[in-house]
């Protein structure tokens, strides 16, 4: 069983300006088609619209009900940066 990275990263809405920080887990092992990708804690006023084990695929909605991908010009918090 492979071991998770944990990070935190920055969630903001293009729209209103919302903000706060996700608390977010992957697995380690980089020869896995399937980075098994999850969100473990979601920010106040953000919620999942699309869930998916890809970052790239994972849909959210805003408090303001607009729509957008995980990986969005997103900001890691200070020493929330995942190893690569």
């Amino acid at each position: 069983m492979a071991a998770r990275d944990r990070y935190s990263r920055k969630l903001e809405c293009p729209q209103c300006g919302h903000s706060g920080f996700a608390e977010v887990s992957e697995d380690d092992d980089p020869r896995r088609k399937d980075p098994g990708f999850q969100i473990d804690e979601m920010p106040r006023g953000f919620s999942t619209e699309f869930a998916s084990r890809d970052p790239r695929k994972y849909m959210l909605r805003c408090q303001c009900s607009h729509k957008f991908r995980f990986e969005s010009k997103s900001v890691y918090a200070p020493g929330g940066e995942p190893r690569r």
